[in-house]
């Protein structure tokens, strides 16, 4: 029998796995949980979900504004804009009291966004520091980015590079992140 995933977001040193690598059960739980805890009219569709071992990060889609005919994308994009802050203004309270309950229940800083008009907008976000090793060359690297003005400095440098590979190894890390969700369930159906 497996461990609920709840738990295991909650507690990791129980040695669940989950806490390491993101479960679809993890996933499939979260979404879950914040499919029955949003209010019904927040959003057109059940908002999409994701976790890692600090956050969970939660963007629900708007009803798009309606746009006059002929209108420029620069009036699209500030009606997109409008609808954003009144979403988030309105519903301030209420999303502060849901990621309370959902960062004690499991164990991760909860972080909003919504999509409206095509265009992702991010209230909250957590940043999180990250150690890492570097030999010179890859310090040339990050020096170069902040040399060339396109990072403040080594750190904003290195997420520069981040999200650059993201951006464009998505299927590459989609099939990674799939490969690992298949190891994590053969880890845990164990021996027979």
């Amino acid at each position: 029998m497996t461990e609920c995933p709840c738990r295991a977001l909650a507690d990791p040193m129980q040695g669940c796995n989950s806490y390491y690598m993101t479960t679809d059960n993890a996933e499939e739980t979260l979404r879950g949980w914040f499919t029955g805890r949003l209010p019904a009219g927040w959003f057109t569709r059940p908002p999409e979900i994701k976790v890692d071992r600090e956050e969970i990060t939660v963007v629900g889609v708007l009803p798009d504004t309606e746009a006059t005919p002929g209108s420029s994308e620069a009036e699209s994009a500030a009606a997109a804009d409008g609808r954003s802050r009144r979403f988030r203004e309105e519903t301030r309270e209420h999303r502060i009291e849901i990621a309370r309950e959902a960062e004690h229940k499991f164990g991760r800083k909860v972080s909003w966004g919504i999509e409206v008009n095509g265009r992702r907008v991010m209230f909250t976000t957590f940043s999180v520091p990250v150690m890492t090793r570097l030999r010179q060359s890859e310090r040339q690297v990050l020096d170069t980015l902040v040399d060339a003005g396109v990072a403040r400095s080594r750190s904003d440098a290195l997420a520069w590079c981040v999200r650059l590979v993201g951006e464009h190894e998505d299927s590459w890390l989609a099939d990674l992140r799939t490969a690992l969700r298949k190891v994590e369930q053969v880890r845990a159906e164990g021996p027979a």
